[in-house]
């Protein structure tokens, strides 16, 4: 006998259904979400199926972040559902939402919903999404929130050039240095008027900038003479002006370093994780294992996944087409679904690898010479693409990457 276990899962409650093979309704009922509420949906699953023969018992769910992560776990790990082979699904909510447009004339309400989860398990609409081991998970909520805090310190940097543009108008066409190495947050910190460092001795410049950038300027002279010229030529303020975007970019030089502080702290912990977990995908030259934890985190175990082109898809590296009657449209927006995370670390791995594979570099190359338009993006994601079936055949078959030879693809 096949069961099929809907669960509508919000912050206070599951909704539950359960569907025979015929999609008869064996039971619905409601729990709380939380421990004691799961404990009795586990009782009452086991009571349902007591006296029948379980063939296949798939519990599935919509991925509603927090609230549906400890019920998938619980139920995933339970040694009893374990020994009647029950399996646990995390379904994106759109293919739900696509799956229910069927039922016309249905309402809004839980309970009907958890129906449609159950009978979506039933019709073996489900390709993938088996929850995840913890392992995975603990990686996982590490590389998103490192993820969301790069994306907080790019954000920061806009800010920040904002305001280095009112203080010196032509400071990043001028000089020739990184504006945020930290012998510049230095400088800047200093809160030196333009006048002052216009007048400021080339050599005295020079030497600043050289004992705060721990002498990796090649020739700090020059660096310290383009920095005058950008002050020469720049507009100048209101003493008020220059006093309150003195503060602001102190300001948010405190907040970069912050951030960069917390994500070190967070890739020693991602790389301590690693060190313990069995993958072979760190071998690709220049992915590194921050990135193979962003990559793997959002994976998991690999067969989930009946092959390549369902990462590839998952990650949301692709273009949708535009086609009608005789014209396709060449000019076409990357798809704006998948999962997020995975696509910016692969697209991330892959920019690293094209520095230092050749067959990488060369693809690359080749795909940004053949557009007029959105070259480096486009050339970008297509060798992320071309990873993609790497990662995947090195996860698969347990393989090392060996550049002297050919991978089993």
């Amino acid at each position: 006998m096949r069961f099929f276990v809907g669960l509508d899962v919000s912050s206070f409650d599951m909704k539950v259904c359960m569907l025979d093979q015929d999609g008869v309704a064996v039971d619905t009922f409601s729990v709380s979400n939380d421990l004691p509420g799961a404990t009795d949906l586990k009782r009452r699953l086991l009571d349902l199926t007591a006296d029948t023969q379980v063939n296949t018992l798939r519990i599935g769910l919509e991925s509603t972040s927090v609230y549906s992560f400890h019920p998938s776990m619980f139920l995933h790990h339970d040694e009893d559902l374990k020994n009647l082979g029950a399996q646990v699904f995390v379904i994106n909510p759109k293919q739900i939402a696509n799956f229910k447009k069927s039922y016309s004339d249905m309402n809004k309400t839980d309970e009907k919903d958890a129906f449609v989860i159950a009978d979506y398990m039933r019709f073996g609409r489900h390709t993938m999404s088996i929850v995840k081991e913890s392992q995975y998970v603990a990686l996982q909520q590490l590389t998103r929130s490192r993820y969301h805090l790069i994306k907080t310190i790019t954000k920061e940097k806009q800010h920040f050039l904002q305001h280095l543009s009112y203080k010196c108008s032509t400071f990043t066409q001028e000089v020739e240095s990184s504006v945020f190495g930290n012998a510049m947050m230095e400088l800047f910190l200093e809160k030196f008027s333009l006048e002052e460092i216009a007048q400021l001795p080339l050599e005295e410049l020079a030497q600043f900038l050289q004992e705060n950038g721990k002498s990796r300027f090649p020739n700090p002279k020059e660096v310290a003479a383009s920095i005058q010229r950008a002050v020469r030529s720049s507009y100048r303020l209101d003493q008020v002006v220059e006093d309150s975007i003195d503060v602001l970019l102190g300001t948010s030089i405190e907040v970069l370093r912050s951030l960069q502080r917390q994500v070190k702290e967070i890739d020693k912990t991602i790389k301590r994780i690693m060190a313990g977990l069995s993958q072979t995908i760190e071998s690709i030259p220049g992915i590194g294992p921050v990135f193979t934890a962003g990559i793997i985190a959002e994976i998991g175990q690999i067969e989930r996944f009946e092959d390549e082109t369902k990462i590839a898809k998952y990650a949301g590296l692709y273009w949708r087409k535009h086609q009608s009657g005789r014209f396709t449209a060449e000019d076409t927006s990357l798809t704006r679904h998948g999962n997020q995370y995975l696509r910016y670390y692969l697209v991330e791995a892959a920019n690293s690898v094209r520095r230092q594979v050749p067959e990488y570099h060369e693809y690359y190359t080749k795909k940004y010479q053949e557009v007029p338009k959105h070259q480096h993006k486009r050339a970008l994601v297509l060798t992320a693409r071309k990873l993609v079936r790497l990662v995947d055949a090195l996860l698969r078959n347990h393989q090392l990457f060996m550049p002297e030879r050919s991978v089993e693809i």
